[in-house]
């Protein structure tokens, strides 16, 4: 439904593609996390979830560029794109601290 083919064509790399992207979202989410108190480890995870959607929202758009697709893939692309967004959002204006 994504790519509109089976998984023994050019869209099994870009599927590929995106479990390479996540898989190096865990590294960099592991990584920032390390030895770190729980809101830097929080940030990380927020840094890391952005680069995944960043590297989703362009493989999958540069595939939908080049080869024929299926009906879901431009849904996904704007779905990942919206949680780029939000990552970015939520890691540039992070809640204040309460002061008492």
């Amino acid at each position: 439904m994504l790519l509109g083919s089976p998984l023994t064509t050019p869209a099994a790399m870009v599927l590929g593609r995106i479990g390479g992207t996540a898989l190096l979202t865990l590294g960099v989410a592991n990584w920032l996390a390390q030895f770190d108190s729980q809101s830097r480890a929080a940030r990380g995870l927020a840094t890391a979830m952005a680069v995944y959607n960043l590297g989703a929202t362009v493989i999958l758009a540069v595939a939908g560029c080049q080869l024929s697709v299926g009906f879901a893939l431009w849904p996904v692309v704007i779905l990942h794109a919206g949680m780029f967004a939000w990552c970015v959002v939520s890691l540039v204006f992070k809640p204040s601290a309460k002061s008492e």
